[in-house]
């Protein structure tokens, strides 16, 4: 089922996830209809918060980019990207590993905004899969932007925090409309 994505302004998007337990035929649901709502929003990836739970859930797959290369390692071995795809993270730990990198981002929250981020050019991650089967990789490039910023968004982080003053001043009427329109459909309701 594809659900609502849900935008900038909303209070759920500054929620730290609550870690989940275990994987339950509800869990499988939400990241079944996570996916579904990510590829039909043509997204890389999509945190539980930005479909209103607020749970360390988080759904990436990076196979239909061909224009910004990953790379990945398990057991300090080269792995192709794609035998990780779809690629289902619960409860994630995230640790840098390489130097910060600008690179462009978006967000599905945030729809038609993009901005330059500085990110660790790859990172070691520890996590449940969807079977809740401990995984731990190593990766780079945009697979290891978004496994940032997915990660940020488990703990209520947006990207907008992480634009540079600059950035995020010419943006800022752009992020304010949006968030007064937001604010507004969330009274409707």
């Amino acid at each position: 089922m594809i659900l609502p994505v849900v935008k900038y302004g909303s209070p759920v998007l500054r929620q730290k996830g609550a870690k989940i337990e275990s994987v339950t035929p509800e869990v499988k649901k939400l990241i079944a209809d996570m996916f579904e709502t990510m590829n039909e929003n043509h997204g890389v990836g999509l945190a539980a918060q930005q479909v209103g739970v607020a749970k360390q859930l988080t759904v990436i797959d990076v196979r239909e980019v061909k224009d910004r290369p990953s790379w990945a390692e398990v057991g300090g071995r080269a792995t192709d990207v794609n035998d990780l795809m779809p690629l289902v993270l619960i409860n994630p730990e995230v640790t840098s590993a390489g130097d910060p990198v600008k690179g462009s981002e978006g967000c599905l929250s945030f729809p038609e905004i993009y901005a330059e981020i500085s990110r660790a050019e790859a990172v070691d991650v520890t996590a449940l899969d969807a079977e809740g089967k401990a995984i731990s990789f190593r990766c780079g490039g945009l697979l290891a932007r978004a496994v940032q910023h997915e990660t940020d968004h488990l703990n209520g982080i947006l990207f907008i925090d992480r634009m540079e003053k600059k950035v995020k001043l010419e943006l800022q009427p752009e992020l304010d409309d949006l968030q007064a329109q937001t604010k507004a459909e969330l009274k409707k309701k």
